[in-house]
């Protein structure tokens, strides 16, 4: 299934990470905690340092000023008899108010100062393994993209090359390893999202993501336009119809082992491109476009994970994939289309292609008949209006709906559950169609989508619809383990949930 003529041009560097029950004999740095205590910083005892380095490092850094606070990073020469040439230390803020998030975010910052070593050891994981696993893995992630030449930094790639993390807890090895896939899975999520367009296109993306799929054992099937068009996916093809690169659908299947109580749908929009159609995008920051397939690839990389992680539930991840652009075949305003399963839809606006080829994917995944229905897109700059850049919207079901954004705020993924509007029913109406695709007025558009999505929900399934307009793609500055462009939002969320779902078995 696979081709191996398509691969991804570039990956984002990362450390290598690895867990021991002693500290190394020489890393370039230790990265211990520091708190902020009432009277100054607060070093928590530590494998790397006896007591008296202990005593020696916490004077040195009240010397030059440092306070613990949340962040803070402070590097200072290791005293005598310290293995390592220098010890930097990260701050956690207020003990009373720390958090996984806190360290997640600590761990992320740290993470970038140490650009270059070739290896440091930690025991930032004292105050939550998994939390301290992913903020230096996301944190660290460098992506340089596709350049003629490599720039060196000290090991080449722009990230350390090696953090140890000294545990010896029993539980220390399971709680690393799923941190460690955890953290993965977000970024290839990240390098899909970073690939440009002119290399990452449905054949190609398809291609690669089967790749990735079967080498951790799923099953996957790819619908290419002759079977699109057997099949009536007519969402799918009216919006890949303007390109020259046809659509495809992917779909990767995850089954346990053992039989599963519980089966999830996952579904994520795949636009590579995305112009507008004839309803064009204004020129400035179209660029950035090449992230509206941030949804599936969030969901791909979740399966991909899921499977690795070996999760007792079974999962079918859908992602409908095409490019919306404009030439003499694009789909216009005002026509109108049939949907897979039956539903019309009179097209609008044509830049509001993301719940086209969504519609498709989610009535057939509903043909599953799964106990959850989860979907992901960056399909509103409403969402952004409303909940600014780092928030999801969530949409669906009120339990699921619920459920599925306080996880993501318990993971450090904000999101806030969001209703449909009863008197956007009628605005859903239209003269020549079941329904249209877009309202006439520039209010409550997140919500209008996801009204829209919802007609294509088989009945009584439990679903939720994610907006990740704003979060999927960073353009503002790094902040904590949230590098610029693709974040990989919402895979942890996910992760999270499906584990949860799992053990309720």
């Amino acid at each position: 299934m696979a081709n191996p003529t398509f691969t991804l041009p570039a990956r984002g560097a990362t450390p290598e990470l690895k867990l021991s029950k002693k500290a190394p004999k020489s890393p370039d740095a230790f990265v211990v905690p520091v708190l902020k205590g009432e009277e100054g910083p607060e070093l928590p005892a530590s494998a790397l340092l006896d007591d008296t380095a202990l005593r020696n490092v916490l004077n040195s850094l009240t010397a030059v000023g440092a306070t613990g606070k949340v962040c803070e990073v402070t590097r200072i020469p290791a005293p005598e008899g310290v293995a390592a040439d220098s010890v930097i230390a990260v701050g956690l803020g207020d003990p009373e108010e720390l958090t996984d998030e806190t360290v997640r975010r600590a761990a992320g910052t740290v993470a970038r100062a140490l650009s270059g070593m070739k290896a440091v050891a930690t025991t930032l994981g004292v105050f939550g393994l998994a939390a301290a696993v992913e903020g230096i893995a996301l944190g660290a992630y460098n992506y340089r993209g596709i350049r003629s030449e490599s720039k060196d930094n000290g090991n080449g790639n722009g990230t350390v090359g090696k953090v140890i993390f000294v545990s010896d807890e029993k539980s220390a090895t399971a709680e690393f390893e799923t941190a460690r896939i955890t953290a993965e899975a977000v970024l290839l999520a990240r390098d899909l999202v970073n690939t440009p367009s002119s290399h990452l296109y449905p054949e190609s993306y398809a291609a690669i993501l089967a790749e990735q799929a079967e080498e951790a054992g799923l099953v996957v099937e790819v619908l290419e336009e002759k079977s699109l068009k057997k099949g009536g996916f007519g969402g799918i093809l009216a919006v890949g119809q303007g390109s020259e690169r046809g659509p495809r659908l992917v779909r990767l299947s995850w089954t346990p082992k053992k039989k599963a109580k519980k089966s999830v749908a996952l579904v994520g929009k795949g636009i590579t491109f995305d112009t507008g159609g004839i309803s064009i995008k204004p020129a400035a920051s179209m660029e950035n476009m090449v992230s509206d397939m941030g949804g599936s690839a969030a969901v791909a990389a979740t399966v991909i994970a899921a499977a690795r992680l070996n999760l007792p539930v079974k999962i079918t991840a859908t992602m409908p994939l095409a490019e919306n652009m404009p030439d003499g075949r694009a789909l216009r305003p005002g026509d109108v289309i049939t949907h897979y399963g039956g539903t019309t839809s009179e097209i609008i606006n044509t830049d509001a292609e993301g719940r086209l080829v969504l519609a498709d994917a989610l009535a057939y995944a509903s043909e599953d008949k799964p106990d959850y229905l989860i979907e992901t897109a960056t399909l509103t700059g409403a969402q952004m209006v409303a909940l600014g850049v780092r928030t999801s919207g969530v949409m669906g079901s009120e339990e699921l709906r619920d459920r599925l954004a306080a996880t993501g705020r318990s993971v450090g993924e904000p999101a806030w559950a969001m209703p449909l509007l009863e008197e956007q029913e009628e605005e859903l109406k239209s003269p020549v169609a079941d329904i249209r695709n877009a309202h006439p007025n520039r209010w409550g558009g997140m919500e209008f989508a996801g009204l829209y999505l919802s007609r294509f929900i088989g009945e009584g399934i439990e679903w939720a619809h994610v907006d990740i307009a704003g979060p999927s793609y960073n353009t503002g500055g790094v902040h904590g383990y949230t590098p610029k462009r693709a974040s990989g939002v919402p895979v942890r969320t996910f992760l999270a949930l499906l584990t949860e779902i799992a053990e309720e078995g």
